[in-house]
């Protein structure tokens, strides 16, 4: 329960670098410059509940988003919590995130071209990811120039 237009709004968490993650959002449409919002989350049903240490503010000290270390999601949920306080005022809850992971390279590629053939070959590892663990989950596009 809470007012119309004070949860948050856009909630978006981006893993990168395998183990970081941001979560962002935008303040409610209705709330004033002394409302306040804190961010919970556990990343599977099996971990305890843990508030952001390192939230991202806007100009007036709202948080806006968190910045976590050591990221690991074993599977598909991960669990977020967004309260806030302001004098007599409930904040709305959230209920629609987006988690989206911004994979590293491929590892270890290695070319071997054979002019006789006129063919070459090409191997690599898949990425390191957070939580996925099917190399079948991944699919590849390769761009060949000629220099």
């Amino acid at each position: 329960a809470g007012m119309n237009g004070t949860a948050i709004e856009n909630f978006v968490c981006v893993i990168f670098n395998v183990s970081f993650m941001n979560c962002t959002w935008h303040v409610g449409r209705n709330v004033t410059e002394d409302t306040q919002y804190f961010l919970y989350w556990r990343p599977s049903k099996k971990e305890d509940i843990t508030e952001c240490q390192n939230y991202i503010k806007d100009n007036c000290g709202r948080h806006t988003g968190c910045r976590f270390e050591n990221v690991t999601i074993e599977n598909k949920n991960a669990y977020f919590l967004v309260n806030g306080s302001r004098s007599l005022l409930l904040i709305s809850s959230i209920s629609d995130y987006i988690i989206v992971e911004k994979l590293t390279p491929p590892l270890n590629v290695s070319v071997n071209c054979t002019e006789a053939s006129h063919r070459c070959s090409i191997w690599w590892q898949p990425p390191r990811t957070s939580h996925v663990k099917k190399s079948s989950c991944f699919k590849y596009e390769i761009v060949i120039e000629n220099k």
